[in-house]
C-alpha cells in the first residue's frame, strides 16, 4: 500500500482524520497555493481559495474513490475553486473576466508578495490574454513542471489535447512578448 493510499484511509477514518488532514495540508499547501496563485494572482485571494479548497477536500474525502491520484483530485478542486472565485469576483465587480484579469495584473505592481521583475509582469500580461484552458495547461506544465499525464488527470482531458493547448499557449506567449518589446 502506498503512502498516499495509507493517507486516504487515515483521512476517511474518524479516529485518525484530524492528524491525517494535518499531514495532507502540510504536504500539499505550498504546491496548491502556487497553483491557485497563478490563477487568481493576488496573495490574499490565493490564501482564501486555498482555505476553501482544503475545506472542500475535508468535506469530500469520503467521496474520493482513488480513481486518480489524491493530489490530482485536490488540484482539480483547487482549479475549480480558483475559477469559481474569479467568476464571482468579476460578477460582484460588474466587469467581464477579461477586465478583471487586466485589473489583477495592474494590481501586481503594488502587491508586496509579488517579487517578480518586469519580465514576470510581461509574462503575467501574456498569460492573461490566453483562453482559460491554455492558461491552466501552461501554468501546470511550465511553472509546476507537471507531466501531461498528471495534467490530464487534473483537467480530465486527453494528453493530445493538452499538448496542443500547451503548444498554442507557448506560441501566443512568445508572440505577445516579442510584440511587447
Amino acid at each position: 500500500m502506498s503512502t498516499e493510499e495509507t493517507l486516504v484511509l487515515k483521512l476517511k477514518n474518524k479516529a485518525t482524520q484530524a492528524q491525517a488532514f494535518e499531514v495532507l495540508v502540510n504536504t500539499y499547501k505550498e504546491r496548491l497555493y502556487w497553483h491557485i496563485r497563478r490563477i487568481v494572482l493576488n496573495h490574499d485571494d490565493a490564501d482564501d481559495v486555498l482555505q476553501n479548497t482544503f475545506i472542500k477536500v475535508y468535506r469530500s474525502i469520503e467521496g474520493f474513490k482513488g480513481e486518480s491520484k489524491l493530489y490530482s483530485w485536490m488540484y482539480r478542486i483547487a482549479t475549480n475553486e480558483a475559477l469559481t472565485f474569479l467568476k464571482q469576483k468579476s460578477k460582484k465587480s460588474g466587469i467581464s473576466n477579461e477586465e478583471l484579469q487586466e485589473t489583477m495584473i495592474e494590481n501586481l505592481h503594488s502587491d508586496v508578495y509579488f517579487e517578480g521583475e518586469e519580465i514576470q509582469l510581461k509574462l503575467q500580461k501574456a498569460l492573461a490574454t490566453l483562453p482559460e484552458k491554455q492558461k491552466l495547461v501552461f501554468n501546470m506544465k511550465y511553472f509546476q513542471e507537471m507531466k501531461y499525464e498528471e495534467i490530464s488527470e487534473v483537467l480530465e482531458t486527453s494528453v493530445g489535447g493538452l499538448k496542443a493547448s500547451y503548444h498554442l499557449a507557448v506560441k501566443k506567449i512568445e508572440s505577445y512578448l516579442t510584440d511587447a518589446d
